[in-house]
């Protein structure tokens, strides 16, 4: 979609007339009108006062101009994101001085080192994925990430969009400041208001927001600039943020701006000077793919690594990303090959277990083709659900269905660890609870939803509490309990405790030498086995069955008489030990976990099916006061259409 557009500039505002009939096009290929509605019933959201939480300081080369005389958007002048925390503001002619005013300057190094708390790229795109999963709710259907070029220079750019309910201007000022958050639902992902500028400023030196919102017949869209770049060269001592707001007016057929027209073109010279786009119409051009609502998001002057290299490679991978430098051949192909070894470096495989759920509706999009969804839970095999009540301070906190078994690959593969989600959202892959150093646990895999635990603000980690040790030590016990019980089926043996061993020509003083039962050789010569301690002759009797099953049968007919057809002293312990072996406990403990196993099973497709009809309640009431709300809104300019006709009725009667 194109704009053909005029400016005018008037004491009032700036208007941008849009050529109606091509006015809006959403992702594909599908038209929206523009609302038709009556201008009565839509309010303006009216200027933002500069001293909001996000400084919109003037200064004179603010002054310069609607146009830009530059013909590049400068680089930052360090491009590499862990050596561009420092720089100088000496060369600022605009440093404020106090006036008296109680606020608090946040200086550019902040959005630095605000950013350092994503050690891993990765983590800083899934932060940006979170707002558009959040968005769901509001009626988004998908979000794209994709590479784009960044028309001023030709570089690589990243674009990250989404089709959700967009922000109107006061939420685009919470969205650059700090600390603000309208996300108030439970199972909302985002929290802390500071998610966008850790991620953004993570992944590149600036970014550039084009949102669209239409509430309550109002259709507002806003462009906001957060750019390092622009703050470091020009040496401001504070965070300088250009916003424009505009507001379709439907009267008029054009968007106006909000803002007066000094505090315009104030912003408007910042952006198209350090901005992608070297003109207003192009600006307005990014709008035309957004369809009625929607937030796209351009990161450009993206960050390098220490080879000069893009750190997000998009050339090994036409349909993925992948982080530089970070593929490792370490193990077997299969190993290699595994979603718990690619996640690291492949955009589109960590996108792929990102999300513990996720709606049918809805669709990742990465490099033009879909994400198809993984649960790591269906890779596993001999899967058992294992129930877990964490307590704090004697109060039970919550109820964790977690769900164990082998990798499909044992035992040809060592991976293991447990993929712990928060509200949906995949904090800590693969978490290594135990560290092994024998083959107790190769293989072991385990999926649970902790939301009972807090995350620390990258959504990378949990916050180091007691919760997180008694989370930790019972995936501990799981692992080496499932461990134990399970092990044999895919070819493993249980690790036995040597048993004592005492020397041949050893003998124990003061005791009778008797002859041992038939079938079993002396393990002390010469020896009283009546007179034995229990720990020193079971053991070998166990050792004995393994090895000679056959001689134990034979032992078993002829134990009650020994070849002197006297009664063999200690029969009585050694018939008891063999019909209470410690193998047939195990095998009746492990039938009695399997029962209880199937029964929690039962329990959990049952609480899942309940769910999924439950939210699909949920979507046909959302669905249906949708409709309710038009047809309130409909009825309700018909109302005041009647009242408009019986008033002029009324005075048609008086004359």
């Amino acid at each position: 979609m194109s704009y053909n557009t005029s400016i005018n500039v008037s004491h009032d505002a700036v208007a941008v007339k849009p050529e109606r009939g091509n006015m809006l096009q959403s992702h594909g290929s599908k038209e929206h009108p523009l609302p038709q509605d009556s201008e009565e019933n839509r309010g303006s959201i009216g200027g933002q006062s500069s001293t909001s939480v996000v400084d919109q300081v003037r200064s004179p080369a603010d002054d310069a101009g609607v146009t830009s005389s530059s013909t590049i958007c400068p680089a930052p002048v360090c491009r590499q994101f862990w050596k561009a925390g420092t720089y100088t503001d000496e060369l600022s002619s605009k440093s404020q001085q106090p006036n008296g005013r109680n606020y608090l300057h946040v200086h550019p190094m902040f959005l630095h080192s605000n950013a350092t708390s994503h050690k891993w790229a990765f983590g800083a795109v899934a932060e940006l994925l979170d707002n558009a999963v959040d968005e769901i709710q509001n009626g988004a259907t998908f979000v794209i990430v994709d590479k784009i070029t960044n028309p001023r220079d030709g570089t690589t750019a990243l674009l990250i969009q989404d089709d959700g309910g967009g922000m109107d201007p006061q939420a685009m000022r919470h969205c650059m400041g700090f600390g603000f958050s309208d996300k108030k639902a439970d199972s909302a992902i985002g929290r802390y208001g500071n998610g966008f500028k850790t991620s953004t400023m993570r992944l590149g030196a600036d970014v550039i927001v084009f949102s669209r919102h239409l509430k309550n017949q109002t259709w507002t869209q806003s462009i906001g600039l957060l750019s390092y770049t622009y703050l470091t060269r020009t040496g401001h001592d504070r965070i300088v943020v250009p916003i424009l707001d505009y507001e379709f007016k439907t009267s008029a057929g054009e968007f106006r701006s909000l803002q007066d027209r000094e505090h315009f073109k104030s912003s408007l010279s910042i952006l198209l000077e350090w901005s992608p786009f070297s003109t207003e119409a192009e600006l307005l051009q990014q709008f035309g793919d957004v369809g009625q609502h929607g937030t796209k998001v351009i990161i450009y002057n993206m960050w390098l690594n220490s080879d000069a290299k893009l750190e997000l490679d998009f050339d090994s991978a036409a349909e993925d990303i992948l982080i530089e430098g970070n593929i490792k051949k370490t193990g077997s192909k299969i190993v290699n090959d595994h979603i718990a070894s690619r996640y690291s470096y492949s955009l589109r495989v960590y996108l792929s277990i990102l999300y513990l759920r996720i709606p049918e509706t809805f669709k990742i999009l990465l490099r033009g083709k879909v994400v198809e969804h993984h649960n790591v839970a269906d890779d596993l095999m001999h899967p058992q659900y294992i129930l877990y009540k964490p307590h704090a301070a004697g109060s039970e906190e919550a109820l964790v269905v977690t769900t164990i078994g082998f990798l499909k690959e044992a035992p040809k593969i060592n991976l293991h660890g447990f993929c712990v989600y928060h509200k949906n959202r995949l904090i800590m892959p693969f978490w290594e609870v135990i560290s092994y150093s024998s083959s107790r646990g190769r293989g072991v895999v385990g999926v649970l939803e902790a939301n009972f635990v807090e995350p620390t603000h990258n959504k990378q980690d949990f916050e180091k509490t007691v919760l997180l040790q008694k989370l930790e030590n019972r995936l501990k016990e799981m692992t080496v309990e499932y461990w134990s019980c399970h092990c044999v089926l895919i070819g493993y043996q249980v690790n036995k405790k040597p048993r004592l061993q005492i020397p041949q020509n050893v003998r124990p003083a003061g005791r009778q030498a008797v002859s041992p039962p038939p079938g079993f050789k002396a393990v002390f010569p010469q020896g009283n086995l009546t007179s034995l301690p229990r720990v020193s002759a079971e053991p070998v009797l166990l050792e004995k069955r393994k090895e000679h099953p056959d001689a134990i049968a034979s032992a078993v007919s002829k134990r009650k008489v020994g070849n002197d057809g006297f009664t063999v002293p200690g029969q009585d312990r050694v018939e008891q030990f063999i019909r209470g072996s410690a193998s047939q406990s195990q095998d009746i403990e492990i039938v009695k976990l399997m029962e209880k196993n199937k029964k929690l099973r039962a329990k959990c497709l049952d609480h899942k099916v309940r769910s999924q009809n439950l939210e699909i309640k949920a979507m046909n009431l959302r669905s249906e006061l949708e409709k309710a709300k038009s047809e309130y809104e409909r009825l309700m300019v018909e109302l005041q259409d009647l009242g408009l006709v019986k008033g002029e009725h009324r005075r048609n009667v008086d004359t």
